[in-house]
């Protein structure tokens, strides 16, 4: 499953220097620059698609690249290596920080990127453009996934949408008697479940807190979540301190955030349509929400390396494991919604894509996928500097205290 993805602050203060210096770069893919003139560096996508060299190295999520050797039954990386010729070697990745490093070694063909590290690989130069006409399962993806601001830039596409899903808000039904309709139950300073409510543990999740503050605090002006100036940050950070007097412990490891929930140690908080499921299994009193502010989410991004010494086997991965069969087999494995319209009918579960919305783009229209915070401003502005992800790493320190 998913683990923790947060940068370090020294990573991050890398990603604000190419920012300083972006403009004087080439656009990506030959076209001009993302947010505040930002330009990529110019790296070109694969023309054609040749035979595959007998071999691809992945970085991936835990659980996106099953081989059977997990569970017997688990496996859509036998058929593919037959079918191409193209053994798969992988290699898991822990947190995004991780796995940008390891994409700068040079050694790895594709890495499945969240949103908070995505742009620091496009910016970085790492990943090159992808050229979907190579791709033919691309066109078969939800288009509320394709061409955003997490793997895009300025009209070219940085790499194939791998799933989505909303960070929502669970709660134990026989202790939160009223079922809660906001995110101010686990915001409010008085709150009777002091001790008991959890938060998702990175600097990401003070987005959960502009979200709130978009619908709560409009004078504030924020327009995106990911894009916080001076005072709309302090806002943010302001009530993420203030909750930290009421949360009884954070959490990265969903094995833990369900152990917490059982035990009754949390009964109210962030979490994933997931571990809603996994904790009813075990037989744990819990539903959850997407409140009536919206919510933030993710969806991650297969992304092909600048320096892929297997591009051909790199797309011809990419291709499969967005295909119908592949995309349904991880999103039920995983737990999350698939990127391709056509998995749904492939689901085991005939009900996982209505657990998870996954056609539901109205749900969808109402989460903030994980975004980059970059010194310019994402939502377009360029009056003001925002707040980038080194100052969100330092906060998010401050606000644990």
């Amino acid at each position: 499953m998913r683990s923790t993805k947060w940068w370090t602050a020294a990573a991050a203060v890398g990603l604000l220097a190419l920012a300083a210096c972006g403009d004087s770069g080439g656009g990506g893919g030959g076209t001009g620059g993302g947010p505040g003139g930002l330009k990529p560096p110019q790296i070109d996508k694969l023309a054609t698609l040749g035979a595959g060299e007998g071999s691809v190295n992945i970085v991936a999520w835990a659980g996106y690249v099953e081989n059977g050797s997990t569970d017997p039954k688990v496996d859509w990386v036998t058929g593919f290596e037959k079918e191409t010729g193209c053994k798969v070697n992988v290699k898991v990745g822990g947190t995004s920080d991780e796995m940008v490093t390891l994409m700068k070694t040079g050694e790895y063909d594709v890495v499945s990127a969240s949103g908070d590290a995505s742009l620091r690989l496009i910016y970085g130069g790492d990943v090159a453009p992808v050229n979907t006409d190579l791709i033919p399962n691309y066109k078969d993806v939800f288009d509320g996934l394709k061409m955003k601001a997490w793997n895009s830039v300025d009209g070219v596409a940085y790499g194939v949408p791998h799933g989505r899903g909303a960070n929502l808000l669970m709660y134990r039904t026989d202790v939160v008697k009223t079922a809660p309709t906001s995110w101010s139950v686990v915001f409010d300073p008085a709150s009777p479940y002091k001790g008991k409510v959890t938060a998702y543990d990175s600097p990401i999740y003070i987005a959960d807190a502009a979200v709130y503050l978009m619908k709560t605090k409009p004078d504030l002006g924020i327009k995106n979540p990911y894009a916080l100036d001076d005072k709309q940050f302090a806002a943010a950070v302001d009530l993420l301190k203030q909750q930290n007097q009421v949360i009884g412990e954070y959490w990265s490891d969903y094995t833990k955030e369900i152990s917490a929930f059982k035990a009754g140690n949390s009964v109210l908080g962030t979490t994933w349509q997931v571990i809603v499921n996994l904790a009813k299994a075990d037989s744990v009193p819990v539903e959850a929400i997407l409140p009536e502010e919206g919510a933030t989410g993710w969806s991650d991004t297969w992304m092909v390396s600048s320096k892929a010494k297997h591009p051909n086997c790199a797309y011809k991965w990419v291709n499969h494991i967005v295909s119908p069969e592949a995309n349904a087999a991880v999103a039920e494995w995983f737990g999350e919604a698939p990127s391709n319209k056509l998995a749904c009918a492939k689901t085991a579960a005939k009900d996982h894509c209505a657990t998870f919305h996954a056609e539901d783009e109205a749900y969808f229209g109402k989460v903030w996928y994980w975004t980059t915070p970059l010194a310019q401003c994402i939502d377009g502005r360029t009056d003001v500097k925002c707040k980038d992800y080194a100052a969100w790493t330092q906060a998010w320190t401050e606000i644990k205290g």
